[in-house]
């Protein structure tokens, strides 16, 4: 059973940082280019971060280009994304998905989703 796990959300502090894990199982995270997506109330889900399945290239959206940073340890079924310099404006809960597709900024790629994690920035 195709199960992703997040974790590592909360609140923070404009400026701050976190870092939120993704604990896949159920597959073999070798084979898949993971994404990272967020949803804020009232918004569509938009895509934030990918890593293809050897991590060896990853994808941004221009949003958070310079500030977030998203990394993989296939040997730990892991990937994870590194938040800096929060802004209220990445309030959002935060989901990882497992790419079938190779468009890696668009949803329909993805055929397996965590539950989500709440991040929001906030003073």
């Amino acid at each position: 059973q195709v199960q992703l796990v997040e974790s590592g959300g909360a609140l923070v502090q404009p400026g701050g940082s976190l870092r939120l894990s993704c604990a896949v199982s159920g597959f073999t995270l070798g084979y898949y280019a993971i994404g990272w997506f967020r949803q804020a109330p009232g918004k569509e889900r938009e895509f934030v971060a990918a890593i293809t399945w050897s991590g060896t290239s990853a994808y941004y959206a221009e949003s958070v280009r310079g500030r977030f940073t998203i990394s993989r340890d296939n040997a730990k079924n892991m990937v994870y994304l590194q938040m800096n310099s929060l802004k209220p404006e990445d309030t959002a809960v935060y989901y990882c998905a497992a790419a079938v597709g190779t468009v890696l900024d668009y949803s329909g790629s993805y055929n397996d989703w965590g539950q989500g994690t709440q991040v929001t920035v906030s003073s």
